[in-house]
């Protein structure tokens, strides 16, 4: 099975003619509305596959096609349970995402065959950008584990050690009050942002059906974004989904000017926040060593300075700052708004913090 089916399960039964319990149905497809200057069109295309060597029971089969054309895509199916009486018998299904585990058993199955590991994981949006190669050389340092509901797999405010590509169930990401905040699952990422940033956690993620996880240790993490920047670009954008979200609030006061603390918001998701938004304005700083500044236009770093630092030095000198405060002051002069881009956004910041992340050691 791959992850893009979902299994229904017979769970109870009562004078059917057709099916027991245990048997399974597989449903997969697509169910799509599509908007079109010469007239809408529905196109539906939905696959049940019947338990082997039973019958076909059409109203069953009607049943199941109307969850997937209700939600368009497996994956967007939530845990259901059916009930089919259509004749004179009776049939309860249920539909749950942890039974959804066939790709993480073929993987540890065949966990010593790179070439097979690496054709499960090719549809996953995170190895979409390597290519055949550089996706056998990534899966090498993958390990497999699985958690069962209820279980922490990280705790917010603790250093971050890995990353974790779901393979089948779901997680709650959770606040210090403990919110959920949002819902993984297969094929999303997570314990990327602590490892780029070398800050702690910032979220506590929380299982909340048993869920299967590929994990790369954090030193084999940056050394494959290092060696790979298509892999870069996936995670700069990634990076950008998450700080637009949670900081939503922030980011829309940054049009009219904004004052805070380091504390609260570190130099890299502060830079990387100015960056998504694309915003033009001064980004000044008071630090333990003195003022500093970096200048945007429409997102890109044009100008920095920190002491007698200046350029691509200063720019990554405040990256290691932890405390101080930060005022955006949006607007740059003519001539300001002619300085040449110092480099590459995302570029720059791996290289700071991996210089970061070196002094460290």
């Amino acid at each position: 099975m791959s992850y893009s089916e979902a299994v229904f399960t017979v769970t109870e039964t009562k004078d059917c003619p057709f099916y027991q319990k245990g048997d399974e149905f597989r449903l997969s497809g697509n169910a799509l509305f599509l908007e079109h200057t010469k007239g809408n069109k529905f196109i539906a295309t939905v696959i049940v596959d019947l338990p082997y060597k039973r019958g076909e029971c059409r109203d069953l089969v009607g049943e199941l096609t109307k969850i997937l054309v209700s939600y368009e895509r497996v994956s967007r199916i939530p845990d259901c349970d059916l009930v089919c009486s259509g004749c004179e018998g009776l049939i309860k299904l249920e539909y749950r995402q942890e039974s959804n585990i066939a790709l993480a058993e073929d993987i540890k199955n065949y966990s010593t065959d790179a070439n097979t590991i690496a054709s499960l994981l090719s549809n996953f949006s995170i190895f979409k950008t390597l290519g055949e190669e550089n996706l056998k050389n990534f899966v090498s340092l993958l390990r497999l584990k699985k958690f069962a509901r209820n279980e922490i797999i990280i705790k917010k405010g603790e250093p971050g050690k890995n990353l974790y590509i779901i393979l089948s169930g779901v997680v709650d990401v959770v606040d210090e009050e403990g919110n959920i905040i949002t819902k993984l699952r297969s094929g999303e990422v997570f314990g990327e942002m602590s490892l780029i940033s070398g800050d702690p956690v910032g979220a506590t993620i929380k299982v909340a059906q048993s869920t299967t996880v590929l994990y790369i240790k954090g030193q084999d993490f940056l050394k494959v974004l290092n060696r790979f920047p298509s892999l870069q670009m996936y995670f700069a954008r990634l990076l950008s989904r998450r700080l637009a979200q949670s900081n939503i609030m922030i980011t829309k006061e940054f049009s009219s000017g904004m004052t805070g603390n380091l504390e609260q918001m570190p130099p890299a998701e502060l830079f990387q926040t100015l960056n998504y938004n694309q915003k033009t304005g001064e980004l000044k700083m008071n630090l333990p060593n003195g003022p500093a500044s970096v200048v945007f236009r429409s997102g890109a770093v044009v100008k920095a300075e920190y002491g007698n630092k200046s350029g691509k030095d200063a720019f990554f000198t405040i990256l290691g700052a932890s405390r101080g405060r930060f005022t955006f002051v949006p607007g740059l002069s003519d001539e300001q708004m002619r300085l040449p881009e110092l480099g590459m956004f995302m570029e720059m910041l791996m290289e700071g913090l991996r210089k970061l992340d070196e002094n460290s050691n």
